[in-house]
């Protein structure tokens, strides 16, 4: 199973959870994980969460040959991800709300049964169109979609992995 890993992921892990200066195993961790290509950053993802500063961007960037998910989104997954995911006449606005979603869905409408979405967002059931939830979309389009503890239980992680 591939794990495609949504920016928030990366995020609150290293402000809330797993700071790279307090909790370094994780990131080893993460870094093994996709080199083994379990985990994936798709190069929306990367680029979105690159484009600011600090230690989690200079681990993405000195990481990127490991981490980026070595293909393109092909165009009719990205718009089915959008026509079915959330809405077929989307303003423009509305587009740009949407992010770099539709493209981790993208991949993953991809790779039917053989990759996940990892995200922290929650399901909203009752939020439509460029408001769904990724966890929600995915539902819709049958694409597993787990939230980063699942990921470490699936994965076993723990702060002592390399000496086990």
């Amino acid at each position: 199973m591939l794990y495609l890993m949504d920016a928030n992921v990366l995020i609150d892990a290293n402000r809330d959870y797993y700071p790279q200066q307090r909790v370094p195993e994780f990131w080893s961790w993460l870094l093994h994980q996709a080199q083994a290509e379990r985990i994936k950053v798709p190069n929306e993802i990367h680029l979105e969460v690159s484009a600011g500063k600090g230690d989690l961007v200079d681990w993405l960037k000195k990481n990127k040959s490991a981490l980026i998910l070595s293909e393109d989104a092909a165009p009719p997954f990205v718009q089915q991800a959008v026509y079915q995911g959330y809405a077929r006449d989307l303003t423009e606005e509305e587009v740009a709300r949407l992010g770099n979603d539709p493209f981790l869905v993208a991949y993953a409408l991809a790779h039917p049964g053989a990759s996940t979405v990892v995200t922290t967002e929650t399901s909203k059931p009752r939020r439509q169109r460029a408001n769904r939830h990724l966890p929600d979309v995915c539902a819709t389009l049958n694409i597993p979609c787990i939230h980063t503890f699942e990921l470490l239980r699936r994965l076993n992680f723990s702060t002592d992995w390399q000496r086990r």
